[in-house]
C-alpha cells in the first residue's frame, strides 16, 4: 500500500518534519522488520534526513542553502523564475529510505525525516511505502 501525505506549505523555504505521520503509517502496517521509503514527486522539494532536536539547524540550513543558491530572477534563464527551488531540491534528493527494525524507523537519536519546501508557499503531497 502506498500511503499519502497532503501537506500545505507556509514560506517560501520551510521544512516540515513528517517523522510521526510516517510512524503513524508504519504502526498501522504492524510490520516489525523492513524499510520505510519515502518520495516527494515534485521538481522544486525534497526529502532529507537530519537533526530534529535543534530547531537551530533547519533555520542554518535553509539560510546556508539560500547562499549556496540564491533567487537570481535577473540572471537565470527559467521561465518561471524558481531555478533556486530546482537546485536546492537536487541537493536534497527526492526520497529517502530508512530501516524498520523491531517495529520501528531505525533512525539515529536526534535525526528525523523532513519535508523540504523550496518554492512555496503551495499544497503539496509525498508518498511512503512500508515494505516488508
Amino acid at each position: 500500500m502506498i500511503h499519502t501525505l497532503r501537506l500545505e506549505t507556509q514560506k517560501r523555504n520551510q521544512w516540515i518534519d513528517i517523522t510521526f505521520l510516517i510512524e503513524g503509517f508504519l504502526q498501522n502496517s504492524q510490520i516489525k522488520d523492513g524499510a520505510a521509503i519515502i518520495y516527494c514527486p515534485h521538481t522544486t522539494a525534497g526529502i532529507t534526513i537530519n537533526e530534529n532536536a535543534d530547531p537551530d539547524v533547519s533555520r542554518d540550513m535553509l539560510r546556508r542553502l539560500d547562499e549556496i543558491c540564491p533567487w537570481d530572477i535577473a540572471q537565470d534563464k527559467h521561465g518561471e523564475g524558481n531555478s533556486a527551488a530546482h537546485l536546492k531540491a537536487s541537493l536534497m534528493g527526492s526520497s529517502q529510505t530508512v530501516i524498520i527494525k523491531e517495529g520501528r524507523l531505525l533512525l539515529g537519536r536526534w535525526q528525523g525525516v523532513y519535508f523540504c519546501e523550496f518554492d512555496g508557499p503551495r499544497s503539496r503531497e509525498c508518498f511512503v511505502k512500508i515494505l516488508a
